[in-house]
């Protein structure tokens, strides 16, 4: 990872062109606890805001489930237990990829990011992002890729899950922590 000089601009930028046209949750909030999941946690139940004051990704579609079932709504009710329960830790460089990896659609991506003439503006986005967290950030992920290894390559296939975080067929996420920070980025497959 390179130092933080991302700005809420390059940060609103390459989420947007990373992350608008798929079904995802990107949202940061502050470092709260010395035990990064409960943070995580508040920032699943939307009860804390992005500590820059920076954009977030979610969509409307779930307004309802937030005021119907619970505010973590489309995650499950968690406890910091279950978060370190269903993630696995990851290097940087496969953080950028699964990032990169979550632009894509779940089945039939007729353009996945490895094959794409844009791949590395796509990888670019997402360590911009990133970048957010600094070269001390620690990242996690969900994926069953990371279950045997820190550094899958997410690109080399098409997306797949791994521990559920919500009732979705699939879903796969991201979570970065750096010291006063963690940011919380999802993909789901609603079908």
């Amino acid at each position: 990872m390179h130092t933080r000089s991302t700005d809420a601009a390059t940060w609103d930028r390459a989420l947007l062109r990373l992350l608008e046209d798929v079904y995802t949750f990107a949202r940061c909030g502050p470092r709260l606890h010395e035990d990064w999941a409960q943070d995580v946690c508040a920032v699943m139940e939307r009860s804390v805001a992005d500590p820059r004051g920076w954009s977030v990704l979610e969509w409307e579609m779930d307004e309802e489930g937030r005021r119907t079932y619970r505010p973590s709504y489309p995650f499950r009710a968690m406890s910091a237990g279950d978060i370190h329960d269903g993630l696995r830790p990851i290097t940087a460089a496969a953080a950028v990829e699964l990032l990169a990896s979550l632009a894509q659609e779940w089945f039939f991506e007729g353009n996945p990011v490895r094959l794409r003439e844009d791949r590395d503006m796509v990888l670019a986005d997402a360590r911009t992002v990133l970048d957010r967290f600094g070269p001390e950030a620690a990242f996690w992920t969900s994926s069953d890729l990371a279950r045997t290894c820190d550094a899958p390559d997410f690109l080399a296939q098409d997306l797949k899950s791994g521990r559920p975080f919500t009732d979705y067929m699939m879903d796969l996420g991201l979570i970065a922590v750096s010291a006063d920070e963690v940011g919380v980025f999802w993909s789901f497959n609603a079908l």
